[in-house]
């Protein structure tokens, strides 16, 4: 080959490979993310400026709406005296045990209800009286029948978790498209690889959305049951708040719930994509 050709060759490789990416365009995809994220935030941020702004300049009556820093800072001043700890750890165990517990009854009962035809008609009117009856209706119940300690108050989250859970199950598993289970059994898919292969992955999506619904649920049953017989928690910090006139405790509680909400169906979300990875992507919004 002569150095012509060789000349030649080497040009049209260096023509033809692809284009390192700049990295100034790297460095900038961080600062597009920020910038997007700001943008989605600008209306929440927004409101929180309001809520700083509205008291100080005389919009609001002060002692019913404090400023936002007033409410941070009697949050800090919880943490700081230790009393924070006590009442996240309480609300944190009572919700996050009954949401465990009801998850791990509800959801395979689900399935099986979804699945066994038999089963879904001998249930269906238990089930609907009982989802029917409002979870709060029945909070004098449970302190009536399991007492005003922890077992009432775990009961009032997993029975309130339950029919999220449940009925978002039945209904995954009644979606699951016919064609698929049609092929897996024509393929000589045993029930076992059936149920893991084909019903389990089609169903997930429907089941998160029940796990997302009931962890919501659970923070809500559980501050109204705080509200009774508790001496700890973030429903009791609530309550104790509004009768002692300590208006920034009490809107620092209700922060302190949302928070923890959001931070839950993020985690949730989270778990979801990774075990949904075979969807297609959502169109961003």
């Amino acid at each position: 080959m002569s150095n012509l050709e060789l000349t030649s060759r080497l040009d049209l490789a260096a023509s033809t490979a692809p284009m390192p990416v700049p990295t100034v365009k790297r460095a900038m995809v961080p600062w597009r993310k920020l910038g997007r994220l700001s943008a989605r935030s600008a209306l929440l941020l927004a409101l929180l400026a309001l809520w700083e702004l509205a008291p100080r300049l005389g919009l609001t009556d002060p002692a019913f709406l404090p400023p936002l820093s007033e409410v941070l800072q009697a949050g800090w001043d919880l943490a700081v005296a230790g009393q924070l700890y006590e009442h996240f750890e309480a609300s944190l165990l009572r919700a996050f045990g009954g949401f465990a517990i009801a998850v791990v009854l509800f959801v395979p009962l689900g399935i099986a209800i979804g699945w066994y035809a038999g089963l879904a008609n001998a249930l269906s009117q238990i089930i609907e009286v009982l989802r029917n009856t409002a979870p709060l209706a029945l909070l004098p119940v449970f302190i009536l029948l399991l007492g005003i300690g922890e077992v009432s108050k775990v009961t009032m989250v997993v029975y309130s978790c339950a029919w999220p859970l449940l009925l978002n199950t039945i209904a995954a598993v009644k979606q699951v498209d016919p064609l698929l289970v049609k092929s897996a059994r024509t393929m000589g898919a045993t029930p076992l690889q059936l149920f893991a292969k084909v019903i389990l992955p089609a169903s997930l999506p429907t089941i998160f959305v029940g796990i997302r619904l009931a962890s919501a649920a659970a923070m809500l049953v559980l501050i109204a049951s705080e509200m009774v017989g508790a001496k700890a928690g973030l429903g009791y910090l609530i309550i104790y708040g509004q009768y002692s006139f300590l208006i920034p405790q009490m809107y620092f509680g209700v922060l302190a719930i949302t928070t923890i909400g959001l931070l839950s169906n993020y985690g949730l979300e989270s778990v979801e994509r990774r075990f949904t990875r075979w969807r297609a992507p959502a169109a961003a919004l």
